[in-house]
């Protein structure tokens, strides 16, 4: 049986413990692993030797190639090892998740053999080799390059920085000179966006502006939602469209102490009579999916529209 010094030793070697990270995650041949790491396959093949002399990898063969895997029957100390070093080398060379699945793309030049073997890590894997910024920016560029937007209750302009590449003009409007600052600092530069002082009961916005109109997590916050949605409906354009998103009604009392919210929430039901005391109707109210990660309420999204339009429509 190894010495533990031995096997420490094995474990001391960077390039030892870079395969064994591979190794754990897919089953690769010589010349694959050289590809990913980008170290000459003569010192892969050392490495590996004395990997699976001390039980670290096994492997089998598959035609002419010699298929190398992390050991299915590693011994109660070698796991043991395994699990703290591994995790203090998890975020080492970020490039060789992308590298490897590069190399599983071209086994063979089979796209279907590579979706499935990574489909159940799919999301990971992309996730690595791509991050996850892409996804709003793309779904931005299905927006109409004419469109006019105001983000009522803009903060310090995140909603305006992401939209302002992809519409016509974008308005920010608050009433905390504190948060516009921020919201100034951050947009400068950007042509399309202006940024107001004003209260959302009466917004400082000429009537029919606007082609949508944004209330991002402000209604619970407001003492009138029924004030905010009519200021909200007199600056829509013809075709305009109300977009909230805001807390489904809960219980949490602590959250009117903690952050000053004045409701706790909006059910379909007292969103809708909001919306018809400001002349609007409710073409949608999806309740979103909860974020695994979030500790607060489920959220809403729900797209508003004037009556007569509306009807219109349906």
């Amino acid at each position: 049986m190894a010495d533990i010094h031995q096997r420490l030793g094995h474990l001391a070697v960077p390039e030892r413990t870079r395969l064994l990270r591979l190794l754990e995650q897919q089953e690769l041949a010589v010349g694959e692993i050289s590809r990913v790491v980008q170290i000459p396959q003569p010192n892969i093949s050392r490495h590996l030797k004395a990997l699976e002399d001390d039980g670290w990898v096994i492997s089998r063969r598959e035609g002419t190639a010699r298929m190398f895997a992390i050991g299915d029957a590693l011994s109660e100390e070698q796991r043991r090892l395994w699990e703290v070093v591994g995790q203090a080398v998890a975020t080492d060379h970020p490039e060789d998740a992308r590298r490897l699945a590069s190399v599983l793309s071209t086994r063979s030049g089979d796209t279907r053999r590579f979706f499935g073997e990574v489909a159940g890590r799919w999301p990971e894997v992309r996730r690595e080799l791509y991050g996850q910024a892409f996804l709003l920016p793309t779904l931005m560029a299905l927006l109409p390059e004419s469109l006019r937007v105001a983000d009522l209750g803009c903060g310090t302009g995140d909603i305006l920085a992401v939209l302002a590449p992809h519409v016509a003009q974008a308005i920010g409007v608050d009433r905390e000179p504190a948060m516009l600052e921020e919201a100034r600092l951050r947009m400068q530069g950007m042509a399309t966006v202006e940024v107001r002082e004003g209260s959302l009961e009466e917004l400082p916005l000429d009537d029919g502006c606007v082609d949508a109109a944004l209330l991002m997590l402000v209604l619970h916050h407001v003492d009138s939602p029924t004030a905010v949605l009519t200021e909200a409906a007199r600056v829509l354009a013809p075709g305009g469209r109300v977009i909230v998103l805001d807390m489904v009604a809960h219980d949490r009392e602590a959250y009117r102490r903690q952050m000053g919210h004045v409701f706790f929430g909006f059910d379909r039901d007292d969103l809708a009579g909001h919306a018809a005391s400001a002349g609007l109707m409710i073409q949608r109210y999806t309740v979103l999916p909860p974020d695994p990660e979030a500790s607060g309420p489920a959220l809403f999204v729900s797209v508003l529209s004037r009556f007569m339009e509306g009807a219109a429509e349906s």
